[in-house]
Formats: structure tokens, sequence, C-alpha cells
């Protein structure tokens, strides 16, 4: 079983575009691609990638001059991981409670409760299915 890691704001924001670009990408592309106008510097994306690979989230190949970094997980893992970790920390392991933590934030709508319902009742079908075997 793979190690659990904690990312912060910020190697989320590198990772989920490491995980939109889908391929194996340098520093450059990640920069380019989270900010085009130059909001950050270069090293600063290096830095975050190097640790995202002492943290196994990242795997770097150097070609020629330039590394290459490519996940070492799924996006799905990771966050299935990170919700797991939150729900026992936040939750106490309770879905319930942290499902009307959801439904008590004021920006909720009407179409997200009903994608919420849809969800539920395709849960709820995979469980009985289970139940019958």
């Amino acid at each position: 079983m793979a190690k659990k890691v904690k990312l912060t704001p910020a190697e989320w924001e590198i990772m989920n575009a490491v995980w939109q670009l889908n391929k194996e990408c340098s520093v450059r592309d990640v920069l380019e691609y989270l900010y085009p106008n130059g909001e950050k510097a270069y090293t600063t994306i290096q830095a975050f990638m190097n640790i995202l690979e002492r943290k196994g989230v990242l795997h770097r190949k150097k070609v020629g001059l330039v590394n290459f970094y490519f996940p070492t997980r799924s996006k799905d893992k990771v966050v299935k991981a990170e919700m797991s970790s939150l729900l026992a920390r936040v939750f106490g392991g309770s879905v319930t409670a942290l499902a009307s933590s959801l439904m008590s934030l004021e920006n909720v709508s009407l179409e997200e409760i009903q994608n919420i319902k849809d969800v539920l009742i395709k849960k709820e079908k995979e469980l009985q299915g289970k139940c019958n075997e």
C-alpha cells in the first residue's frame, strides 16, 4: 500500500495542472499552464515539483538538460485518500456529518442537489447488488 501523502494547497494546484496536462511535463509546461502571465517564478514551481517528487507523487526523468515529471498516482487515488483523511479527522468518520455540512453551505444549487441524489441512488443500487450476491 502506498504511503499517505498530505498535499498543501500550492501542491494541489501543481498536481491538478500535471493531471490536466496529461503528459510528461517540464517545469516550464506547468508554469505556462498555470501562470501564462508570469505571476510566479520558474524556481518556485521547480521547488514545488521537486518537493512533490520527494513526497512520491511525481516521478522525474531527465532528458538532456530538462527534467520531465509525471504523476505516480492518479488524481482519483489522491482525492480518495485526502477525503478519507478529512472524513476521519473532521467528521469522526461520519459520511452523514460530512454531507450535512456540505448541504449547509450557502452556494449549493438545486442542480447540485439533484446530482447528489443521482450519485446516492447509484451508490444505493451498487450496495444493494452486493447484498444480494
